[in-house]
């Protein structure tokens, strides 16, 4: 077990709570001050040896609204490097996979970025599923020098250009091809 399920509190946007983060005026929000918390919770577990020791006691996490996960995410976007146990554990921690549009696209960003093989598969669903908020990932999947992904990005291009509006996806042709 990774940690905690989801909470229901959605005081608010993730925009609001970087805002806060980045205004140096006002203390943080106690929602903002949690995400930050959970973050270095998760630092932490990344920088873990990768064999457990026995009696070792798992880590306790917060339950999260969407738009705190979705800043949550963005944090930890900025991090260098994320094993793919961390990264396994945020998707069980957080059920990334049923979460909302906007929190799903930063995970595809995570996954992306940290070429986590074994959520290929959401980021697919997602570009299949969320075209319009998916155009910005494909420019993601070719820039990753990863051909399984590029090989992504064009597979789905090919199933759902024909129900894009022209713009995108000429967008997107121009940053396949």
């Amino acid at each position: 077990a990774c940690g905690a399920g989801l909470g229901e509190l959605d005081l608010f946007s993730p925009q609001a709570l970087q805002e806060e983060r980045k205004a140096e005026d006002c203390s943080p929000s106690r929602l903002a001050r949690q995400v930050g918390s959970e973050v270095a919770k998760w630092i932490r577990v990344n920088r873990r040896p990768r064999k457990r020791k026995r009696g070792k006691r798992e880590v306790a996490f917060e339950k999260l609204s969407p738009d705190q996960i979705v800043l949550l995410l963005e944090w930890l976007l900025e991090q260098k490097t994320l094993s793919p146990q961390t990264l396994h554990c945020l998707q069980q921690t957080y059920h990334l996979p049923e979460q909302d549009a906007e929190v799903r696209h930063r995970w595809c960003e995570l996954v992306i970025k940290h070429k986590y093989t074994k959520a290929y598969n959401q980021v697919e669903r997602f570009l299949l599923e969320d075209q319009a908020m998916g155009i910005y990932l494909y420019g993601e999947l070719m820039v990753s020098e990863d051909a399984r992904l590029q090989q992504l990005a064009h597979r789905c291009f090919e199933l759902v250009k024909e129900h894009m509006d022209r713009a995108s996806a000429q967008v997107v042709t121009e940053m396949l091809f």
